[in-house]
């Protein structure tokens, strides 16, 4: 075995530290809705997240930091798969939106700018933007 084998990776950390927060999204209103177990299995699949990091993630997704990206782009892309699970189910509920305006925090979004980053996210997605679109529209009320 290889001593590179016995660390994760800083790009596996992050990957560990955003199926985490994927996850405290999907539980924020206190249940995993089907369609949420769908998105979680997707994303942990997407994110080389195994079966066992997975379940300890799923039980405690509290104990894993965001370590968010270096990259701009990367840290919006992030924010586009949260804003999918807070929307799998039609709606974005009050707890879920503070979660994710936290969240938005970690990413290194400003405090000022979450609360209204956030808004704009849920807007976006609910009207079917995809990534390109909602990237440019991020970058553009980030910006301003």
């Amino acid at each position: 075995m290889a001593i590179s084998d016995l660390y994760t990776s800083g790009q596996h950390k992050q990957e560990i530290g955003h199926f985490a927060n994927i996850v405290k999204i999907a539980k924020a209103d206190g249940e995993i809705s089907e369609i949420e177990k769908e998105l979680l299995i997707r994303a942990g699949k997407n994110l080389n997240i195994t079966l066992e990091e997975s379940i300890l993630i799923l039980t405690s997704p509290e104990k894993y930091p965001t370590n968010p990206p270096a990259s701009y782009d990367d840290r919006i892309e992030r924010l586009y798969r949260l804003t999918r699970m807070i929307m799998a189910d039609g709606e974005a509920k009050l707890v879920e939106v503070k979660m994710m305006q936290k969240i938005a925090v970690g990413l290194h979004f400003s405090v000022d700018n979450a609360e209204k980053v956030c808004d704009e996210a849920i807007y976006l997605v609910k009207n079917n933007n995809d990534l390109a679109d909602f990237t440019a529209a991020i970058r553009k009320l980030d910006r301003a």
